[in-house]
């Protein structure tokens, strides 16, 4: 898409000293958060939109910074003029999370105490404390009620939370390609990604970037976020040369972009804020507090729902969307649910889809 019709974007940020008690017991003496806006705020300001990001997002979820920038946000296929999530009707707010590392304090932030970066100082923080300062972030704003809270797959579970711990503060949640809690399997797979960063020999030296764990890390992740099918038809088994070698060097192409993919996000990303991203997946779990009853916990939100997911994704395959929205219907919430049919995995929630963005425009255009 030609620079012209995208939204040229700049990052503001909000800070504040007031102590921040965390979930874990933990304390922050104040902290910074990084957000974009998109679109303008009406009079009642009844139009604001606030998008929560997944494990790897930021705050820069759509637009460019200037017309020479070549690589727009990361969900730029949604968001904009004309899009699921229209920024000529809107007022979108996109924040980069505590423990990020794209501006909000986070691991790589200066700890007052040791004039040094956290890195692994730096408090396990949970979904609920995300939601918590971004409640601090409405109110900078000046917002009263959220007219939808948003996200994708961890961005989907803080979607949720705001549900159930601010029912009144926002009028629509839609909670994408997520899940109430993390499988056995995903922790697994999350536990595996933190040895790599762990193991890495950097991270021993107190390194806040070891780059080879991070990664390894983000190789196995990747590997999840996409399907079977999409793998088979970006890659096949092509080889990256004419013939093979009989090594150990990259032989296929499937593992050319795994490698590239590792090595690109280790220069960018922030080891320790992946460990923390990675411990609030797994943390997740906001029924614990009522046996498990995810029901009776959101028999107190006062929201709509749309819940969607994707055919194809096995990360957070449609069962775990289902079992979200058969709570609500238990709960007797009003509930929307798709399974939209796509190949692209997990991952499918950052892609354009017509049948994806139509429900999501209809969602939000319908009457309270």
């Amino acid at each position: 898409m030609s620079s012209k019709n995208q939204l040229i974007v700049k990052p503001e940020k909000f800070s504040t000293n007031k102590i921040f008690q965390l979930e874990s017991g933990e304390k922050l003496n104040g902290f910074e958060l990084v957000y974009e806006t998109y679109g303008q705020l009406n009079q009642d300001k009844s139009n604001a939109i606030l998008i929560c990001h997944a494990l790897s997002g930021n705050h820069h979820a759509a637009g460019i910074y200037s017309e020479t920038d070549k690589k727009p946000g990361w969900w730029d296929e949604l968001i904009g003029p004309g899009k699921a999530f229209d920024s000529e009707k809107y007022f979108i707010v996109s924040l980069n999370n505590l423990g990020g590392c794209h501006g909000s304090t986070g691991p790589g932030s200066i700890n007052n105490k040791t004039k040094k970066e956290f890195g692994s100082d730096f408090p396990i923080i949970t979904v609920s404390d995300w939601v918590n300062s971004q409640d601090i972030l409405r109110e900078e704003l000046k917002i009263k009620k959220w007219l939808s809270v948003a996200g994708g797959s961890l961005g989907g579970m803080q979607a949720l939370q705001w549900a159930i711990e601010f029912p009144d503060k926002l009028s629509k949640a839609i909670i994408i390609a997520a899940a109430p809690k993390l499988s056995t399997q995903n922790i697994a797979f999350n536990e595996v990604a933190r040895q790599s960063i762990i193991s890495d020999p950097d991270f021993e030296k107190g390194d806040a970037h070891p780059e080879k764990g991070l990664g390894l890390a983000r190789m196995l992740g990747h590997i999840t976020y996409l399907s079977e099918e999409s793998m088979k038809n970006k890659f096949g088994r092509d080889l990256k040369k004419e013939k093979i070698e009989y090594g150990y060097d990259v032989e296929f192409e499937i593992e050319s972009y795994l490698r590239y993919q590792g090595a690109n996000f280790s220069k960018s990303f922030n080891a320790h804020t992946y460990l923390l991203m990675t411990r609030a997946l797994d943390y997740f779990d906001p029924a614990k507090k009522k046996d498990g009853n995810l029901s009776e916990t959101l028999s107190r939100s006062t929201c709509q729902f749309l819940v969607i997911s994707f055919k194809s994704d096995w990360r957070f395959p449609p069962e775990r969307s289902k079992e979200i929205v058969d709570a609500l219907i238990m709960a007797e919430k009003k509930v929307s649910y798709l399974n939209i049919d796509s190949i692209q995995g997990h991952d499918s929630f950052l892609m354009k889809n017509d049948r994806y963005e139509n429900a999501i425009n209809s969602f939000l255009e319908a009457d309270v």
